[in-house]
């Protein structure tokens, strides 16, 4: 290989801007064909792919190649290998766990994001990248109807993190150093509802907890928290001595879509100081609908709020909305500054530095793809896709209850629907095996009052009221 003077090179051999083009306009025309067929219905692809463990690897070189490859022949092995035996999350018959919503918009901003190449640590490292993620998260407040003080003008602000779970661990962090920090940490105590997610308990682990000072709150017939159970053992707790340091609160549950007395456990919190966090990372889109904005009750006196723009907000993986009402404590337990990232502007005190507002240092540029979302889409159609999948959920209920063989499991929570079958466990597991190896649609399943619960989580991009009509004539041709 030879440079522009005839000498020797000593570097790799880049694609030239015009086979940069080339590559893209393959990529993205491979991208579109994909998407089409979800659009179509899905049809062309399986839901759940038909491979064994290790079959992928099998199928791909032992080596890498010492010299390099055209480019097309990476994009047929996507299309021979890859999509094949992936799992369609995009796929219209998706109803497993939780929405993990992309769209076109959301996958050209991610595009950019990749090409800018911007480690948007600090503000100084590309200002463009934290300023704009300021933007796009206070237009979310103003979108999503969430209280001001969670805008940037004031002590508090948002940052985007990779996933609530993250979030979540910011806040367990935020909250174990304003309560003392080490020295009382063997004091501290933490209270989350029994149906909260996995990720608070590996949370605490990570912040230096030990299981047994993580209290688990029993819930109530609707398998929301239960706000008498939380005062009684926080009172307990207080009085013994103990530092009750944060409850984390869930608006939308994963197992049923329960919605916690957020209002109330900011009374019990109040009392003795605790750090409240609600997590509402699936239901929280919902509230770009007025109509839904009874979730946010009681959010003006949280400490820390935080939902997925990448479950139901057509905004791809990865992308958590995380809010503090003051971000004083976050940035007091997360901030290191080492000389060689010293700076006049930060020094100032006159930027943020969203490396202060996580755990890793390195950030990506998300704030692009949420910002050709936002643009894209607008408000009313953000609305529009919420709306559209909270309907179909409402007229697929209705079915599930005309069907004698099957009952609700939990009421209805927006376009999250928990089912079982009449007979018992063993014919909920085989109603849910059937609905899965039909290729039709994808679902879940839970426990709710230790009985076999199937989920129905309505969000996809390009799910409609027809593929939802075509999963309950599913469940009635099963049952």
């Amino acid at each position: 290989m030879t440079d522009s003077n005839g000498g020797e090179s000593l570097g790799p051999r880049h694609m030239t801007p015009d086979e940069f083009r080339e590559a893209g306009r393959s990529t993205v025309d491979w991208l579109a064909d994909f998407l089409s067929d979800h659009r179509a219905g899905g049809h062309a692809r399986t839901i759940i792919p038909d491979v064994a463990p290790g079959e992928v690897y099998a199928a791909l070189p032992a080596s890498p190649p010492m010299e390099g490859e055209p480019f097309a022949d990476l994009l047929a092995d996507v299309d021979r290998l890859i999509a094949p035996a992936t799992t369609q999350w995009q796929h219209p018959g998706f109803y497993g766990f939780f929405p993990a919503d992309s769209s076109p918009p959301s996958i050209l901003g991610e595009l950019v994001s990749a090409g800018l190449g911007v480690q948007g640590m600090m503000w100084s490292t590309s200002p463009a990248c934290t300023e704009l993620e300021t933007l796009v998260l206070d237009w979310l407040v103003e979108a999503c109807g969430l209280p001001d003080r969670f805008r940037s003008n004031g002590p508090g602000g948002g940052v985007i993190q990779d996933s609530a779970s993250s979030a979540s661990l910011c806040a367990v962090l935020a909250s174990r150093d304003r309560a003392g920090g080490a020295a009382e940490l063997p004091r501290m105590r933490v209270y989350t509802s029994a149906q909260a997610h996995s990720s608070i308990e590996k949370d605490i682990l990570v912040a230096g907890f030990t299981r047994e000072q993580l209290r688990a709150v029993p819930t109530d017939s609707n398998f929301a928290m239960d706000a008498d159970a939380l005062a009684e053992m926080v009172a307990t707790d207080f009085a013994e001595g103990l530092v009750p340091c944060l409850i984390a609160a869930t608006v939308g549950t994963t197992s049923s879509g329960a919605v916690d007395p957020v209002a109330r456990i900011c009374g019990v919190a109040a009392s003795v100081g605790a750090w409240v966090h609600v997590d509402a990372a699936w239901a929280g889109a919902a509230t770009v609908c007025p109509e839904h904005r009874d979730l946010l009750d009681g959010l003006e006196q949280v400490d820390s709020y935080c939902f997925n723009p990448h479950k139901w907000l057509l905004t791809n993986f990865d992308c958590s909305a995380f809010y503090v009402a003051d971000s004083a404590p976050l940035t007091d337990s997360l901030s290191i500054v080492p000389e060689y990232l010293r700076n006049a502007a930060s020094d100032a005190g006159e930027v943020v530095d969203y490396r202060d507002w996580q755990v890793p240092l390195g950030r990506r540029f998300r704030a692009l793809k949420l910002w050709f979302v936002l643009r894209s889409y607008g408000v009313e159609g953000l609305r529009a896709h919420i709306r559209a999948h909270v309907a179909a959920a409402v007229v697929l209920a209705d079915s599930v209850a005309a069907n004698s063989q099957l009952e609700m499991a939990a009421p209805l929570s927006l376009a999250l629907l928990c089912f079982r079958h009449v007979d018992g466990d063993e014919a909920s597991e085989r109603l849910l095996a059937g609905v899965n190896a039909s290729g039709r649609a994808f679902l879940t399943h839970t426990r709710l009052d230790d009985r076999y619960v199937l989920r129905v989580a309505i969000g996809g991009t390009w799910t409609t009221a027809e593929h939802v009509a075509e999963l309950a004539q599913l469940l009635d041709d099963l049952t």
